[in-house]
């Protein structure tokens, strides 16, 4: 059956973003969206001149504008990349929701549990798909280790190790204003109140949750902030309570000199562990008790999951671009289906949702609650 090639709109992402062309890129990739809208600049001219760098044939000065003029189109679009600073993720999603348009964000959802709670809310009565691209999620191999999971082949879990180290923030690039995305990423005004922790630290929080199925009922955190004349979090580590009893540890940081971009996660159970490390995430290993540690490989672990997500054959790798498309073909499957009114394809629902993303605003206000309280346990609502 002939797939129709889905409509989509960005608001951000324009001249000098990083994470906008990610996005473009990763939309393409398996030929499911065709970018035809955007408001990718609050500045008109810019915002003209980057619609045409990315070739995208109508170019909007206000986001506004843009969800009513797209909704009111017989060719308007289908759905929209919000690919802005955290602060506009919210009145963005809103108004493409109210439009009833489907959505695609970045993490996180929002700057407060209160709006990411009205958004899941928004986006299941208006019965619109909201996707939100934590990416690492889109790896063959970290589905697979959900699937092992799932199976029990680890047996009843008891730690969960989970860090994700960079070093691009050591020094304090945000002065000055060469480096934008330093800028707005340490300016609490546009990135809400949890600077590493949210940009990174909620990546570490959903590949755990996402990979061993359990979310922590309780922890215990600290934030630093170690560059001097910063306005908002650096580093953070957290200790983390299981309701199975289960035991985990986070950590995150941006000033990790040396580091690139080195997200890692450890599991134990009782039967066996796994590990898997983001640079290099065509291996998963899983070392039984007693046992010799087995090296998985992408293309030939034998699951549907992470076949759903592989394109090459062996020994090609896949990563991170492979990874975030994954995200966009789980989106556009399911928005065929809610637009013809089915079910959607099992193999599209490990994608990431609005209410993953309520949970990672959760994980938020408590790590904030426990660590100006001096790192106090603290519960965290909802689990």
């Amino acid at each position: 059956m002939q797939r129709r090639r889905l409509r989509l709109g960005m608001v951000g992402g324009g001249q000098g973003a990083f994470i906008g062309a990610v996005h473009r890129i990763a939309a393409r990739l398996d030929d499911r969206f065709e970018l035809v809208a955007g408001a990718l600049s609050s500045d008109p001219e810019r915002a003209r001149a980057s619609a045409l760098e990315a070739g995208i044939a109508r170019s909007y000065a206000d986001w506004r504008e843009m969800a009513r003029a797209e909704a009111a189109r017989d060719d308007g679009i289908d759905a929209v990349a919000i690919v802005t600073p955290n602060h506009l993720h919210a009145p963005v999603a809103t108004a493409f929701l109210e439009a009833g348009i489907h959505v695609i964000c970045d993490k996180p959802l929002a700057v407060s549990l209160a709006e990411g709670e009205a958004l899941a809310k928004l986006a299941h009565s208006k019965k619109r798909l909201f996707a939100l691209t934590h990416t690492y999620s889109g790896y063959p191999l970290v589905r697979h280790a959900r699937e092992l999971v799932e199976r029990g082949e680890l047996g009843e879990l008891r730690v969960v190790q989970v860090e994700y180290a960079q070093d691009w923030l050591a020094e304090p690039v945000e002065t000055g204003g060469a480096n934008k995305q330093a800028g707005w990423r340490t300016d609490p005004a546009l990135a809400g109140p949890a600077g590493c922790l949210g940009d990174i630290g909620t990546h570490a929080y959903h590949l755990a949750a996402f990979v061993t199925g359990m979310m922590p009922r309780a922890l215990s955190a600290e934030l630093h902030t170690f560059v001097p004349g910063r306005r908002i979090d650096d580093h953070v580590q957290a200790m983390l309570r299981y309701a199975n009893g289960a035991r985990g540890m986070l950590w995150a940081s941006q000033v990790a000199s040396g580091a690139e971009n080195a997200l890692r996660l450890r599991v134990y159970g009782t039967k066996a562990g796994l590990a898997f490390d983001q640079e290099e995430p065509n291996v998963l290993w899983f070392t039984p008790l007693g046992g010799a540690a087995e090296r998985l490989t992408r293309a030939r672990v034998a699951s549907p999951v992470a076949a759903h997500a592989t394109r090459v054959p062996a020994g090609h790798p896949e990563g991170y671009l492979e990874a975030f498309a994954q995200l966009y073909e789980d989106a556009a499957l399911q928005i065929d289906a809610l637009n013809e009114g089915r079910a959607a394809p099992a193999e599209s629902l490990l994608l990431t949702t609005v209410d993953d993303g309520v949970d990672g605003l959760r994980f938020i206000e408590a790590v904030l609650k426990s660590s100006a309280a001096d790192g106090r346990w603290v519960d965290i609502e909802g689990t």
